[in-house]
């Protein structure tokens, strides 16, 4: 069962993602759960039930977030 292409642009679009495999992802902090996500979505992949186009735009979005948070977390900003 191979899910379709669909556009990923936000994290929340990644989490509903993981979310269709029952994948929920909360570890505290954001950048970990970031990371946790992007370990999800490598063991999808690599069972294929994800297709290579999904998987690299919804990598694409979480190493985008991943840079974004640890820029926020040098910066000292909180949200």
């Amino acid at each position: 069962m191979a899910i379709a292409s669909r556009n990923y642009r936000t994290l929340y679009d990644v989490q509903q993602l993981l979310k269709e495999f029952n994948v929920f992802v909360y570890v505290g902090k954001r950048l970990y759960d970031i990371e946790l996500m992007a370990i999800e979505l490598d063991n999808l992949y690599q069972s294929g039930v994800v297709d290579n186009s999904t998987y690299t735009k919804a990598k694409i979005v979480l190493r985008k977030e991943h840079r974004e948070e640890q820029t926020r977390i040098k910066k000292g900003k909180l949200y």
